[in-house]
Parts: structure tokens; sequence; C-alpha cells
């Protein structure tokens, strides 16, 4: 007779810190949070042992992972603050066309109306 023995290993994630959004350097969404990753030794898919743990930040979107630690990288704030920093929105300025002739303007004449 024979019994099939079923083990492994997993990663399982668990969420923490605070609960502020970051912006994913991949997929550029507010989805980045902190996490803590523990792989256990599973048998029957019961996890058994825990075998390493470490904090990384994790994107809930496209699932990108960074290690979390302190006075390294850490993902940027929305709205372009820094990490830690003051929180501000930066000011954009719109360049000018840079050969206005090819830009299309469409030039309607009173009493005519577009074609449908």
């Amino acid at each position: 007779m024979c019994i099939p023995i079923i083990f492994g290993c997993q990663d399982k994630l668990k969420a923490e810190g605070d609960s502020t959004s970051r912006i994913c350097p991949k997929c550029n969404n507010a989805s980045v949070h902190s996490a803590k990753a523990t792989t256990w030794f599973e048998l029957f898919w019961v996890p058994l042992i825990p075998f390493s743990s470490k904090h990384i930040w994790l994107c809930q979107i496209c699932h990108w992972q960074a290690p979390h630690v302190a006075g390294q990288f850490e993902p940027s704030l929305p709205g372009g603050a820094p990490p830690g920093g003051p929180h501000y929105q930066p000011t954009y300025m719109t360049a000018p066309p840079a050969n206005p002739s090819n830009t299309y303007q469409p030039q309607y004449t009173q009493g005519t109306a577009p074609k449908q």
C-alpha cells in the first residue's frame, strides 16, 4: 500500500505598519504597502514550522516586491512627496509645441457646422 506524503514550503504575507499607500515603481499605482513575508514548512497544507521571515514592500496590483530595510529604498508617497518629508504637489509647466505648424486646430466659420 502506498500512502502519499505531501509537504513543501509556502510564503505567507501579512500586512503591517500604517495604511499609507505608496507609488509602485513598476505599475505607477498607489498600492504599495509594508508587509511581512514568512516562509513556512507545510505538511498536508498545514503550516508547521516557520523557516524565515522578512519585511518587504508589496504592490497589491502587480505583485512587485522589494526588501524593506530602514534607511534604504522606500517607494515614494502619492503627490510627489519624498518618503518621510512634507507633503507637497509639484508644479508642472507645459512647454510650447516644438513645431507650431504641425499642430492641428480645427477652423470653423460662422454659420457652418462640422459634418456628422
